[in-house]
């Protein structure tokens, strides 16, 4: 896997915590919208990553997860840990 996109961000999120009423988390403004604002909270983030690492092979910190405030952060961090390609 090259590269972490958006639409696979929201499908983990909604798989792992639900869709928030009223939120497209495929809109361009989403990306920079913080989790909170989105309706998920540091525990929904945790169970996305969870599955992340699972899935993909995707380490993220703990901490490093709270500190990414918005899916645009979030992406980011997961795109600079994906494993490289065999």
């Amino acid at each position: 896997m090259s590269e972490f996109t958006q639409r696979e961000l929201a499908d983990k999120l909604y798989q792992c915590a639900g869709e928030s009423e009223g939120v497209d988390l495929m809109a361009e403004d989403a990306l920079d919208a913080p989790f909170i604002d989105l309706g998920y909270d540091s525990l929904a983030l945790l169970q996305v990553t969870g599955v992340i690492k699972r899935e993909y092979g995707v380490e993220l910190s703990d901490d490093a997860v709270v500190e990414a405030e918005t899916p645009r952060l979030l992406l980011k961090m997961i795109n600079a840990s994906l494993p490289e390609a065999a």
